[in-house]
């Protein structure tokens, strides 16, 4: 095996017009607003950071229980709870601002247009964001409550709406909870997206045999982990075939390996989740053992993996 050893690998790599130091993002919901982490995990250290759902007004989520452990990931029925984008650009992104090269993206939902739309607008009035992350696994109740992510025309309206008024790059978060992920990855590039992240949680459940009850309240909740990770990287490699803008790839990533995975199927970057949940410096961590990786399999240049699966 090839090894460069005393060199130092580059990890950047660019979404778009963002510079990345290294491919590591924070995934959204599970990174609080990052100022939490601040006292845990070095925030400049990572690629960026993408902080929890920003509704245009604050949302106290679902009832409990909320979160269940699986044998190979986690349910969850968290609700989007949040403080509002008034109060984050207020309260949460001047403290961000103040953590040097840190990369801040803001992840954005909404039951219509309007609701995107809105909070769009508020954000536009803050500094030191990067990109808006849109979640488009939200019922469009101006449609009969389908979700904007499961169909192609609520899809193209949001996006397009959301482009119209952003004043900073577009990621649209796709939902796997669909019949082609590379159609919707599509429809998100042709709307305005500047960049595409998947997969988001698939729609799961579990039922306590003793009580005979759901485990999460909400009854259904979105599973993530270990166990969806290879799913997760096929629909990552079938999108980026239908694609030509970067790939955000996501999953039940927990180590070096399962990052240089995502992107020989076609990701530029990725996000970590579920693995800060068991171990808040994941993130970190798994940045720190890229170098590692890159020294022992002899890659100077990260970026150079993006899409290098070998076909037999």
């Amino acid at each position: 095996m090839a090894t460069t050893e005393g060199r130092i690998p580059d990890l950047s790599v660019r979404i778009g017009e963002i510079q990345l130091k290294n491919p590591v993002i924070a995934a959204s919901g599970t990174f609080g607003y990052g100022v939490e982490f601040e006292d845990i995990v070095h925030l400049e250290r990572l690629g960026g950071l993408v902080v929890k759902g920003l509704s245009k007004e604050p949302m106290a989520g679902n009832p409990p229980p909320r979160l269940y452990e699986t044998a190979a990931g986690m349910l969850n029925a968290i609700g989007l709870q949040n403080i509002g984008a008034r109060a984050f650009v207020d309260e949460k992104l001047p403290k961000l601002r103040q953590v040097k090269d840190a990369v801040v993206f803001a992840n954005i939902f909404g039951y219509t247009r309007e609701d995107y739309e809105r909070t769009i607008q508020i954000l536009n009035e803050g500094e030191g964001i990067s990109a808006y992350e849109l979640n488009v696994s939200c019922p469009n109740t101006a449609h009969g409550g389908i979700q904007f992510g499961n169909d192609a025309r609520s899809l193209d309206e949001v996006v397009t709406t959301a482009r119209r008024i952003s004043q900073r790059p577009l990621i649209v978060k796709l939902s796997p909870n669909v019949t082609s992920i590379a159609q919707m990855a599509r429809v998100a590039q042709d709307s305005g997206a500047d960049a595409i992240s998947l997969v988001n949680t698939f729609v799961a459940m579990a039922i306590d045999t003793e009580t005979r009850k759901p485990r999460i309240a909400n009854v259904t909740a979105g599973l993530s982990g270990p166990a969806i990770k290879p799913i997760a990287v096929r629909m990552v490699y079938d999108a980026s075939k239908a694609v030509k803008i970067p790939i955000i790839g996501m999953g039940g990533i927990s180590t070096a390996a399962d990052v240089v995975e995502f992107m020989l199927a076609g990701a530029t970057a990725v996000q970590i989740g579920t693995a800060s949940y068991w171990d808040p410096r994941a993130t970190e961590k798994i940045a720190e053992e890229l170098a590692g990786w890159c020294r022992e399999h002899g890659v100077e240049g990260l970026r150079d993996l993006t899409g290098g699966m070998v076909a037999e």
